[in-house]
Protein backbone atom coordinates (compact mmCIF):
# COMPACT_ATOMS: atom_id res chain seq x y z
CA UNK A 1 0.00 0.00 0.00
CA UNK A 2 2.98 2.25 0.76
CA UNK A 3 5.02 3.26 -2.31
CA UNK A 4 8.64 4.40 -2.52
CA UNK A 5 7.41 7.98 -3.10
CA UNK A 6 5.30 7.70 0.06
CA UNK A 7 8.38 6.64 2.00
CA UNK A 8 10.32 9.67 0.72
CA UNK A 9 7.43 11.98 1.73
CA UNK A 10 7.29 10.40 5.21
CA UNK A 11 11.04 10.86 5.65
CA UNK A 12 10.79 14.48 4.53
CA UNK A 13 8.03 15.16 7.10
CA UNK A 14 9.73 13.18 9.86
CA UNK A 15 6.80 10.71 10.17
CA UNK A 16 7.53 7.02 10.84
CA UNK A 17 5.64 4.39 8.80
CA UNK A 18 4.38 2.88 12.06
CA UNK A 19 2.78 6.23 12.96
CA UNK A 20 1.08 6.40 9.53
CA UNK A 21 -0.37 2.90 10.02
CA UNK A 22 -1.64 3.86 13.49
CA UNK A 23 -3.40 6.91 12.03
CA UNK A 24 -5.03 4.82 9.29
CA UNK A 25 -6.16 2.32 11.94
CA UNK A 26 -7.82 5.21 13.85
CA UNK A 27 -10.05 5.94 10.83
CA UNK A 28 -11.27 2.37 10.88
CA UNK A 29 -11.73 2.03 14.65
CA UNK A 30 -12.79 5.64 15.43
CA UNK A 31 -12.30 7.15 18.89
CA UNK A 32 -14.26 6.10 21.96
CA UNK A 33 -16.43 8.65 23.77
CA UNK A 34 -15.10 9.62 27.16
CA UNK A 35 -16.82 8.18 30.17
CA UNK A 36 -18.18 11.05 32.25
CA UNK A 37 -18.61 11.11 35.99
CA UNK A 38 -20.18 14.60 36.26
CA UNK A 39 -19.98 18.16 34.92
CA UNK A 40 -17.56 20.14 37.13
CA UNK A 41 -19.19 22.95 39.13
CA UNK A 42 -18.39 25.24 42.08
CA UNK A 43 -17.32 23.06 45.00
CA UNK A 44 -17.25 20.05 42.72
CA UNK A 45 -14.05 20.48 40.81
CA UNK A 46 -14.14 24.29 40.34
CA UNK A 47 -12.48 26.48 42.97
CA UNK A 48 -13.98 29.80 43.97
CA UNK A 49 -11.39 31.35 46.31
CA UNK A 50 -12.70 33.99 48.76
CA UNK A 51 -11.10 37.44 49.15
CA UNK A 52 -8.60 36.24 51.77
CA UNK A 53 -7.48 33.24 49.71
CA UNK A 54 -7.24 35.42 46.59
CA UNK A 55 -4.93 37.87 48.41
CA UNK A 56 -2.69 34.98 49.53
CA UNK A 57 -2.45 33.55 45.99
CA UNK A 58 -1.68 36.96 44.44
CA UNK A 59 1.05 37.40 47.04
CA UNK A 60 2.41 33.92 46.20
CA UNK A 61 2.71 34.85 42.52
CA UNK A 62 4.37 38.18 43.25
CA UNK A 63 6.89 36.40 45.51
CA UNK A 64 7.56 33.80 42.78
CA UNK A 65 8.28 36.46 40.14
CA UNK A 66 10.68 38.22 42.55
CA UNK A 67 12.82 35.10 42.97
CA UNK A 68 15.73 34.73 40.58
CA UNK A 69 16.03 31.74 38.32
CA UNK A 70 12.35 31.22 37.40
CA UNK A 71 11.69 31.14 33.69
CA UNK A 72 8.15 32.40 32.89
CA UNK A 73 6.87 32.28 29.29
CA UNK A 74 3.66 33.57 27.74
CA UNK A 75 2.67 31.12 24.96
CA UNK A 76 0.21 32.36 22.33
CA UNK A 77 -1.18 30.10 19.55
CA UNK A 78 -1.39 32.56 16.66
CA UNK A 79 -1.20 30.57 13.46
CA UNK A 80 -4.85 30.52 12.42
CA UNK A 81 -5.91 32.72 9.47
CA UNK A 82 -8.65 35.26 10.12
CA UNK A 83 -10.68 34.11 7.11
CA UNK A 84 -13.50 32.72 9.38
CA UNK A 85 -13.73 36.11 11.04
CA UNK A 86 -14.77 37.59 7.68
CA UNK A 87 -16.99 34.74 6.46
CA UNK A 88 -20.06 37.03 6.31
CA UNK A 89 -18.16 39.73 4.40
CA UNK A 90 -16.82 37.24 1.86
CA UNK A 91 -20.43 36.12 1.36
CA UNK A 92 -21.50 39.75 0.78
CA UNK A 93 -18.69 40.33 -1.76
CA UNK A 94 -19.98 37.32 -3.73
CA UNK A 95 -23.73 38.01 -3.23
CA UNK A 96 -26.06 38.85 -6.11
CA UNK A 97 -27.08 42.12 -4.42
CA UNK A 98 -24.97 45.29 -3.93
CA UNK A 99 -26.26 46.97 -0.78
CA UNK A 100 -26.00 45.65 2.80
CA UNK A 101 -29.03 43.41 3.28
CA UNK A 102 -28.47 41.05 6.23
CA UNK A 103 -28.36 42.34 9.84
CA UNK A 104 -24.66 41.46 9.93
CA UNK A 105 -23.85 43.48 6.79
CA UNK A 106 -25.88 46.47 8.00
CA UNK A 107 -24.16 46.40 11.42
CA UNK A 108 -20.73 46.29 9.75
CA UNK A 109 -21.32 49.41 7.66
CA UNK A 110 -23.15 51.28 10.46
CA UNK A 111 -20.15 50.78 12.79
CA UNK A 112 -17.31 50.95 10.30
CA UNK A 113 -16.11 54.37 11.51
CA UNK A 114 -15.31 52.93 14.93
CA UNK A 115 -13.16 50.06 13.57
CA UNK A 116 -9.50 50.30 14.58
CA UNK A 117 -8.60 49.51 10.97
CA UNK A 118 -10.82 52.32 9.59
CA UNK A 119 -7.87 54.68 8.90
CA UNK A 120 -5.86 51.98 7.09
CA UNK A 121 -8.93 50.88 5.09
CA UNK A 122 -9.74 54.47 4.17
CA UNK A 123 -6.22 54.91 2.79
CA UNK A 124 -6.54 51.64 0.84
CA UNK A 125 -9.85 52.83 -0.69
CA UNK A 126 -8.29 56.17 -1.71
CA UNK A 127 -5.32 54.35 -3.24
CA UNK A 128 -7.46 51.84 -5.17
CA UNK A 129 -10.51 53.96 -6.06
CA UNK A 130 -9.38 57.59 -5.51
CA UNK A 131 -12.36 57.94 -3.11
CA UNK A 132 -12.67 57.56 0.65
CA UNK A 133 -15.01 55.09 2.40
CA UNK A 134 -17.81 57.62 2.89
CA UNK A 135 -17.79 58.60 -0.80
CA UNK A 136 -17.85 54.93 -1.86
CA UNK A 137 -20.74 54.13 0.50
CA UNK A 138 -22.66 57.24 -0.66
CA UNK A 139 -22.57 56.04 -4.27
CA UNK A 140 -23.54 52.47 -3.26
CA UNK A 141 -20.07 50.92 -3.84
CA UNK A 142 -20.18 48.91 -0.61
CA UNK A 143 -18.49 45.91 -2.18
CA UNK A 144 -15.51 48.02 -3.19
CA UNK A 145 -14.96 48.82 0.51
CA UNK A 146 -15.25 45.14 1.50
CA UNK A 147 -12.86 44.03 -1.23
CA UNK A 148 -10.35 46.71 -0.20
CA UNK A 149 -10.47 45.17 3.28
CA UNK A 150 -10.22 41.50 2.25
CA UNK A 151 -8.16 41.31 -0.94
CA UNK A 152 -4.38 41.33 -1.35
CA UNK A 153 -4.26 44.64 -3.23
CA UNK A 154 -6.01 46.27 -0.21
CA UNK A 155 -5.43 45.32 3.46
CA UNK A 156 -5.47 41.56 2.65
CA UNK A 157 -7.39 40.88 5.91
CA UNK A 158 -9.04 37.84 4.32
CA UNK A 159 -5.71 36.02 4.24
CA UNK A 160 -3.85 37.40 7.28
CA UNK A 161 -3.82 35.83 10.75
CA UNK A 162 -5.81 37.58 13.53
CA UNK A 163 -2.60 38.50 15.37
CA UNK A 164 -1.70 41.05 12.67
CA UNK A 165 -5.08 42.81 12.27
CA UNK A 166 -5.79 46.19 13.85
CA UNK A 167 -8.13 45.48 16.79
CA UNK A 168 -8.17 48.41 19.22
CA UNK A 169 -7.96 52.19 18.93
CA UNK A 170 -5.68 54.32 21.14
CA UNK A 171 -4.82 58.02 21.01
CA UNK A 172 -1.29 57.08 19.85
CA UNK A 173 -2.64 54.81 17.09
CA UNK A 174 -4.35 51.41 16.68
CA UNK A 175 -2.99 48.15 18.11
CA UNK A 176 -2.92 44.54 16.92
CA UNK A 177 -3.58 41.51 19.20
CA UNK A 178 0.14 40.75 19.04
CA UNK A 179 0.84 44.12 20.69
CA UNK A 180 -1.89 43.57 23.31
CA UNK A 181 -0.20 40.28 24.25
CA UNK A 182 3.17 42.06 24.59
CA UNK A 183 1.50 44.53 26.98
CA UNK A 184 -0.18 41.71 28.94
CA UNK A 185 3.16 39.92 29.25
CA UNK A 186 4.72 43.02 30.85
CA UNK A 187 1.82 43.21 33.36
CA UNK A 188 1.83 39.61 34.70
CA UNK A 189 4.63 37.49 33.18
CA UNK A 190 7.70 39.59 34.00
CA UNK A 191 10.73 37.74 35.42
CA UNK A 192 12.68 39.19 38.33
CA UNK A 193 15.28 40.84 36.02
CA UNK A 194 12.57 42.57 33.95
CA UNK A 195 12.63 40.06 31.05
CA UNK A 196 9.26 39.19 29.48
CA UNK A 197 9.51 36.02 27.34
CA UNK A 198 6.63 35.76 24.82
CA UNK A 199 6.31 32.89 22.33
CA UNK A 200 3.97 32.90 19.31
CA UNK A 201 3.18 29.84 17.22
CA UNK A 202 2.73 31.08 13.64
CA UNK A 203 2.26 29.65 10.16
CA UNK A 204 5.38 29.66 7.93
CA UNK A 205 3.84 32.05 5.37
CA UNK A 206 3.21 34.75 8.02
CA UNK A 207 6.32 34.40 10.14
CA UNK A 208 8.23 37.25 8.45
CA UNK A 209 5.25 39.62 8.98
CA UNK A 210 5.12 38.74 12.71
CA UNK A 211 8.87 39.20 13.06
CA UNK A 212 8.72 42.60 11.34
CA UNK A 213 5.86 43.77 13.60
CA UNK A 214 7.73 42.67 16.75
CA UNK A 215 10.88 44.44 15.57
CA UNK A 216 8.86 47.64 15.07
CA UNK A 217 6.64 47.53 18.17
CA UNK A 218 8.49 45.66 20.96
CA UNK A 219 10.94 48.55 21.66
CA UNK A 220 7.96 50.95 22.13
CA UNK A 221 6.31 48.74 24.81
CA UNK A 222 9.66 47.83 26.37
CA UNK A 223 10.29 51.55 26.98
CA UNK A 224 6.71 52.14 28.17
CA UNK A 225 6.73 49.32 30.78
CA UNK A 226 10.45 49.25 31.65
CA UNK A 227 10.94 45.65 30.51
CA UNK A 228 13.03 43.68 28.02
CA UNK A 229 11.11 41.46 25.62
CA UNK A 230 12.41 38.08 24.60
CA UNK A 231 10.07 37.20 21.72
CA UNK A 232 10.34 33.86 19.92
CA UNK A 233 8.34 32.04 17.24
CA UNK A 234 7.71 28.48 16.17
CA UNK A 235 5.65 26.71 13.54
CA UNK A 236 3.63 23.50 13.71
CA UNK A 237 6.00 20.66 12.93
CA UNK A 238 5.42 18.75 9.67
CA UNK A 239 5.82 15.56 11.76
CA UNK A 240 2.51 16.39 13.50
CA UNK A 241 0.54 16.46 10.21
CA UNK A 242 -2.00 13.65 9.87
CA UNK A 243 -2.83 11.56 6.81
CA UNK A 244 -6.23 11.94 5.12
CA UNK A 245 -8.33 8.89 4.26
CA UNK A 246 -11.07 7.99 1.78
CA UNK A 247 -14.56 7.18 3.12
CA UNK A 248 -13.51 3.46 3.05
CA UNK A 249 -10.49 4.27 5.34
CA UNK A 250 -7.85 3.69 2.64
CA UNK A 251 -5.23 6.46 2.25
CA UNK A 252 -6.55 9.44 0.25
CA UNK A 253 -4.36 10.16 -2.78
CA UNK A 254 -4.08 13.42 -4.66
CA UNK A 255 -4.25 13.73 -8.45
CA UNK A 256 -0.48 13.07 -8.71
CA UNK A 257 -0.84 9.89 -6.60
CA UNK A 258 0.81 11.34 -3.49
CA UNK A 259 -0.61 10.94 0.02
CA UNK A 260 -2.47 13.94 1.40
CA UNK A 261 -1.38 15.19 4.82
CA UNK A 262 -3.19 17.91 6.76
CA UNK A 263 -2.22 19.95 9.84
CA UNK A 264 -3.20 17.99 12.95
CA UNK A 265 -5.14 20.85 14.66
CA UNK A 266 -4.06 22.76 17.77
CA UNK A 267 -3.18 19.50 19.53
CA UNK A 268 -0.02 19.50 17.39
CA UNK A 269 1.17 22.44 19.48
CA UNK A 270 1.98 20.15 22.42
CA UNK A 271 5.25 19.56 20.51
CA UNK A 272 5.89 23.32 20.36
CA UNK A 273 5.03 23.69 24.04
CA UNK A 274 7.37 20.80 24.80
CA UNK A 275 10.27 22.72 23.20
CA UNK A 276 9.74 25.73 25.49
CA UNK A 277 12.28 25.81 28.30
CA UNK A 278 10.36 27.27 31.24
CA UNK A 279 9.08 26.68 34.76
CA UNK A 280 5.71 28.34 34.22
CA UNK A 281 3.90 28.88 30.90
CA UNK A 282 0.76 31.01 30.40
CA UNK A 283 -1.41 29.86 27.47
CA UNK A 284 -4.03 32.11 25.92
CA UNK A 285 -5.55 32.45 22.45
CA UNK A 286 -4.44 35.31 20.21
CA UNK A 287 -7.88 36.92 19.81
CA UNK A 288 -8.87 37.05 23.51
CA UNK A 289 -7.53 40.54 24.27
CA UNK A 290 -9.05 43.81 25.52
CA UNK A 291 -7.91 47.43 25.45
CA UNK A 292 -5.85 48.76 28.38
CA UNK A 293 -8.89 50.33 30.10
CA UNK A 294 -10.28 46.80 30.68
CA UNK A 295 -7.07 44.89 31.40
CA UNK A 296 -7.22 45.03 35.22
CA UNK A 297 -9.42 41.93 35.57
CA UNK A 298 -7.37 39.98 33.05
CA UNK A 299 -4.13 40.78 34.87
CA UNK A 300 -5.52 40.09 38.37
CA UNK A 301 -6.96 36.71 37.44
CA UNK A 302 -3.90 35.66 35.46
CA UNK A 303 -1.81 36.36 38.57
CA UNK A 304 -4.40 34.56 40.71
CA UNK A 305 -4.36 31.31 38.73
CA UNK A 306 -0.55 31.49 38.56
CA UNK A 307 -0.43 31.96 42.36
CA UNK A 308 -2.64 28.86 42.82
CA UNK A 309 -0.34 26.93 40.47
CA UNK A 310 2.92 27.74 42.28
CA UNK A 311 1.30 27.16 45.71
CA UNK A 312 0.05 23.68 44.72
CA UNK A 313 3.29 22.87 42.94
CA UNK A 314 5.34 23.76 46.03
CA UNK A 315 3.26 21.32 48.07
CA UNK A 316 3.52 18.57 45.43
CA UNK A 317 7.31 19.04 45.26
CA UNK A 318 7.64 18.75 49.06
CA UNK A 319 5.68 15.47 48.99
CA UNK A 320 7.77 14.08 46.12
CA UNK A 321 10.99 14.88 47.98
CA UNK A 322 9.62 13.06 51.01
CA UNK A 323 8.57 10.04 48.92
CA UNK A 324 11.93 9.85 47.16
CA UNK A 325 13.81 10.07 50.47
CA UNK A 326 11.95 6.97 51.77
CA UNK A 327 11.40 8.76 55.11
CA UNK A 328 7.63 8.87 55.40
CA UNK A 329 4.95 7.45 57.68
CA UNK A 330 1.50 6.06 56.94
CA UNK A 331 0.09 9.41 58.16
CA UNK A 332 2.25 11.20 55.57
CA UNK A 333 0.83 8.98 52.83
CA UNK A 334 -2.72 9.66 54.01
CA UNK A 335 -2.02 13.41 53.93
CA UNK A 336 -0.62 13.12 50.39
CA UNK A 337 -3.65 11.10 49.29
CA UNK A 338 -5.93 13.81 50.71
CA UNK A 339 -3.99 16.41 48.74
CA UNK A 340 -4.28 14.43 45.47
CA UNK A 341 -8.01 13.84 46.04
CA UNK A 342 -9.08 17.22 47.44
CA UNK A 343 -6.71 19.75 45.87
CA UNK A 344 -5.95 18.01 42.58
CA UNK A 345 -9.42 16.39 42.27
CA UNK A 346 -7.94 13.05 41.26
CA UNK A 347 -9.72 10.08 42.86
CA UNK A 348 -9.46 6.33 42.56
CA UNK A 349 -11.73 4.10 44.66
CA UNK A 350 -9.07 1.39 44.48
CA UNK A 351 -6.57 3.32 46.63
CA UNK A 352 -8.11 2.01 49.86
CA UNK A 353 -7.08 -1.52 48.80
CA UNK A 354 -3.41 -0.60 48.27
CA UNK A 355 -0.57 -1.63 50.55
CA UNK A 356 1.76 1.12 51.86
CA UNK A 357 4.39 0.57 49.18
CA UNK A 358 1.78 0.39 46.38
CA UNK A 359 0.13 3.57 47.68
CA UNK A 360 3.51 5.37 47.71
CA UNK A 361 4.11 4.31 44.07
CA UNK A 362 0.59 5.47 43.09
CA UNK A 363 1.05 8.85 44.82
CA UNK A 364 4.44 9.41 43.26
CA UNK A 365 2.99 8.72 39.82
CA UNK A 366 0.08 11.15 40.37
CA UNK A 367 2.20 13.93 41.89
CA UNK A 368 5.12 13.72 39.46
CA UNK A 369 3.52 15.07 36.29
CA UNK A 370 2.87 18.45 34.63
CA UNK A 371 0.27 20.64 36.30
CA UNK A 372 -2.14 23.21 34.91
CA UNK A 373 -4.56 25.63 36.50
CA UNK A 374 -7.35 26.68 34.13
CA UNK A 375 -9.69 29.65 34.43
CA UNK A 376 -13.35 28.72 33.81
CA UNK A 377 -16.11 31.23 33.11
CA UNK A 378 -19.85 30.99 33.73
CA UNK A 379 -21.71 29.50 30.82
CA UNK A 380 -23.60 32.16 28.90
CA UNK A 381 -24.36 30.04 25.89
CA UNK A 382 -20.94 30.46 24.21
CA UNK A 383 -19.92 27.43 22.18
CA UNK A 384 -16.90 25.47 23.23
CA UNK A 385 -15.67 22.84 25.60
CA UNK A 386 -16.38 22.67 29.27
CA UNK A 387 -15.00 21.33 32.56
CA UNK A 388 -15.89 17.73 33.52
CA UNK A 389 -14.93 14.99 35.91
CA UNK A 390 -14.13 12.06 33.63
CA UNK A 391 -12.83 8.50 33.96
CA UNK A 392 -9.31 7.73 32.77
CA UNK A 393 -7.88 4.49 31.42
CA UNK A 394 -6.41 3.61 34.85
CA UNK A 395 -9.80 3.88 36.60
CA UNK A 396 -9.10 7.29 38.20
CA UNK A 397 -11.56 10.13 37.95
CA UNK A 398 -9.93 13.49 37.17
CA UNK A 399 -10.73 16.92 35.80
CA UNK A 400 -10.77 17.25 32.00
CA UNK A 401 -11.73 19.93 29.49
CA UNK A 402 -13.98 18.21 26.96
CA UNK A 403 -15.46 19.22 23.62
CA UNK A 404 -18.94 18.13 22.62
CA UNK A 405 -17.44 15.74 20.01
CA UNK A 406 -15.90 13.68 22.88
CA UNK A 407 -19.28 13.14 24.52
CA UNK A 408 -21.89 10.60 23.44
CA UNK A 409 -24.83 12.92 22.73
CA UNK A 410 -27.05 9.94 21.95
CA UNK A 411 -26.87 9.01 25.64
CA UNK A 412 -29.52 11.18 27.35
CA UNK A 413 -27.64 11.16 30.70
CA UNK A 414 -24.36 12.33 29.09
CA UNK A 415 -26.13 14.89 26.92
CA UNK A 416 -27.86 16.31 30.02
CA UNK A 417 -24.47 16.59 31.78
CA UNK A 418 -23.09 18.55 28.85
CA UNK A 419 -26.12 20.81 28.61
CA UNK A 420 -26.35 21.45 32.35
CA UNK A 421 -22.70 22.43 32.64
CA UNK A 422 -22.45 25.73 34.55
CA UNK A 423 -19.06 26.77 33.10
CA UNK A 424 -17.09 26.62 29.89
CA UNK A 425 -13.45 26.80 28.88
CA UNK A 426 -12.20 30.21 27.71
CA UNK A 427 -8.60 28.88 27.16
CA UNK A 428 -7.00 30.60 30.11
CA UNK A 429 -4.27 28.27 31.32
CA UNK A 430 -1.12 28.46 33.34
CA UNK A 431 1.12 25.42 33.22
CA UNK A 432 4.01 24.03 35.27
CA UNK A 433 6.12 21.86 33.00
CA UNK A 434 9.21 20.93 35.10
CA UNK A 435 9.57 18.31 37.83
CA UNK A 436 10.79 18.92 41.37
CA UNK A 437 14.40 18.39 40.30
CA UNK A 438 14.05 21.20 37.74
CA UNK A 439 14.03 18.79 34.76
CA UNK A 440 11.63 19.29 31.84
CA UNK A 441 8.73 16.88 31.56
CA UNK A 442 8.47 15.23 28.13
CA UNK A 443 4.93 16.47 27.42
CA UNK A 444 4.03 14.03 24.58
CA UNK A 445 4.20 11.26 27.23
CA UNK A 446 1.11 12.73 28.92
CA UNK A 447 -1.17 12.83 25.85
CA UNK A 448 -4.19 10.53 25.68
CA UNK A 449 -4.02 9.23 22.08
CA UNK A 450 -7.61 7.96 22.38
CA UNK A 451 -9.04 11.48 22.37
CA UNK A 452 -8.52 12.55 18.77
CA UNK A 453 -11.49 13.01 16.50
CA UNK A 454 -12.38 12.48 12.84
CA UNK A 455 -13.96 15.19 10.70
CA UNK A 456 -15.34 15.07 7.14
CA UNK A 457 -13.81 17.38 4.52
CA UNK A 458 -13.37 17.42 0.75
CA UNK A 459 -10.47 18.01 -1.67
CA UNK A 460 -10.69 18.45 -5.46
CA UNK A 461 -14.39 17.58 -5.22
CA UNK A 462 -13.68 14.23 -3.48
CA UNK A 463 -14.88 13.44 0.05
CA UNK A 464 -12.23 12.66 2.66
CA UNK A 465 -11.83 11.92 6.34
CA UNK A 466 -9.45 14.09 8.32
CA UNK A 467 -7.83 13.18 11.61
CA UNK A 468 -7.51 15.80 14.34
CA UNK A 469 -4.97 15.14 17.06
CA UNK A 470 -6.12 15.32 20.69
CA UNK A 471 -6.71 19.05 21.29
CA UNK A 472 -4.04 21.04 23.14
CA UNK A 473 -6.12 21.63 26.27
CA UNK A 474 -8.22 18.43 25.83
CA UNK A 475 -6.51 15.15 25.17
CA UNK A 476 -2.98 16.57 24.81
CA UNK A 477 -3.02 17.50 28.51
CA UNK A 478 -5.24 14.63 29.59
CA UNK A 479 -2.73 13.06 31.98
CA UNK A 480 -1.71 16.32 33.70
CA UNK A 481 -2.78 17.39 37.16
CA UNK A 482 -5.61 19.81 36.51
CA UNK A 483 -7.23 22.46 38.70
CA UNK A 484 -10.20 24.61 37.65
CA UNK A 485 -10.80 28.10 39.05
CA UNK A 486 -13.76 30.36 38.37
CA UNK A 487 -12.75 33.58 36.59
CA UNK A 488 -15.13 36.42 35.62
CA UNK A 489 -16.67 36.67 32.18
CA UNK A 490 -14.86 40.01 31.76
CA UNK A 491 -11.63 38.02 31.12
CA UNK A 492 -13.17 36.37 28.04
CA UNK A 493 -13.56 38.59 25.00
CA UNK A 494 -12.73 36.59 21.89
CA UNK A 495 -13.16 38.01 18.39
CA UNK A 496 -14.92 35.35 16.31
CA UNK A 497 -16.38 37.72 13.65
CA UNK A 498 -15.35 41.17 12.46
CA UNK A 499 -18.48 42.65 14.10
CA UNK A 500 -17.24 41.48 17.53
CA UNK A 501 -14.74 44.34 17.24
CA UNK A 502 -17.67 46.75 17.56
CA UNK A 503 -18.64 45.30 20.98
CA UNK A 504 -18.13 47.68 23.84
CA UNK A 505 -15.27 45.49 25.19
CA UNK A 506 -13.21 46.19 22.07
CA UNK A 507 -13.88 49.90 21.77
Amino acid sequence: MITENDKLLLTRKGIKEEKLNKQLACFASGFPYLKLHAAASIGKGIMQPDAEAQAAYLKAWDAYTQEAGHRIVKFVPASGAASRMFKNMFAFADADYDVPTTDFEKAFFTNIHSAAFYGALNEACKRLHHKDIDALMAEGSFKAVVRAMLEPEGLNYGALPKGLLLFHNYPEGPRTPLEEHLVEGALYARENDGTVPVHFTVSPEHRALFEALVKEKAPIYAAKYGVTYDVSFSEQKPSTDTVAANPDNTPFRQKDGSLLFRPGGHGALIENLNDIKADVVFVKNIDNVVPDRLKDDTVTYKKLIAGILVTLQQQAFAYLQKLDSGHYTMDDLREMLQFVQKQLCCKNPETKLLEDTELAIYLRQKLNRPMRVCGMVRNVGEPGGGPFLAYNADGTISLQILESSQIDMNDPEKKAMFEQGTHFNPVDLVCAVRNYKGEDFHLPDFVDPQTGFISHKSKDGKELKALELPGLWNGAMSNWNTVFVEVPLSTFNPVKTVNDLFREQHQ
